[in-house]
C-alpha cells in the first residue's frame, strides 16, 4: 500500500507534549508515516508546531467534519467535547474522505495525553 494513501489522526489534551503524540503514533503503528490529521482548533498547539518542524504534514479537520465519521471507539468525553466517539479516529477518516477505513481502534500514549489512529483509502 502506498504511504500517501494513509494518514494518522491525532487527538490530544492541552497538556500533551510532542513526545506524547509521537508515542501515540508509535503505538498505533505509524512507523515513518509523516501525515497527520488534527482538529483545526488544535492545529496551532505548540506540540503540533514542533511536529511540523520535524517534517510532519498536518491536515486540519473542521469541527463539523469531526462529527461525520462513525468511529470504532466511543469515548463519552470526546463525544461531549467534540461530537465524536474518538477525535483521532474521526480525524483520520475525515482527512481521507469517503471510502476510508480505520486500520484499528485508536492507540493511547503511555501518559494518556494523546491518541492516534491510522486510516487508509480503500482501493477499488
Amino acid at each position: 500500500m502506498e504511504r500517501d494513501a494513509m494518514i494518522a489522526g491525532v487527538g490530544f489534551r492541552e497538556a500533551a507534549s510532542p513526545a506524547s503524540i509521537l508515542d501515540a503514533l508509535a503505538r498505533a503503528g505509524a512507523g515513518d508515516l509523516r501525515r497527520i490529521a488534527v482538529p483545526e482548533v488544535k492545529a496551532r498547539h505548540p506540540a503540533i508546531q514542533t511536529l511540523r518542524r520535524f517534517g510532519y504534514h498536518v491536515t486540519e479537520i473542521t469541527a463539523e467534519a469531526l462529527t461525520r465519521p462513525a468511529t470504532l471507539t466511543d469515548s463519552p468525553a470526546a463525544r461531549a467535547t467534540h461530537g465524536t466517539g474518538s477525535v483521532a479516529e474521526a480525524c483520520a477518516l475525515a482527512a481521507l474522505g469517503p471510502g476510508a477505513r480505520l486500520m484499528a481502534p485508536r492507540a493511547v500514549s503511555a501518559d494518556g495525553m494523546a491518541t492516534a489512529a491510522l486510516a487508509k483509502e480503500e482501493s477499488e
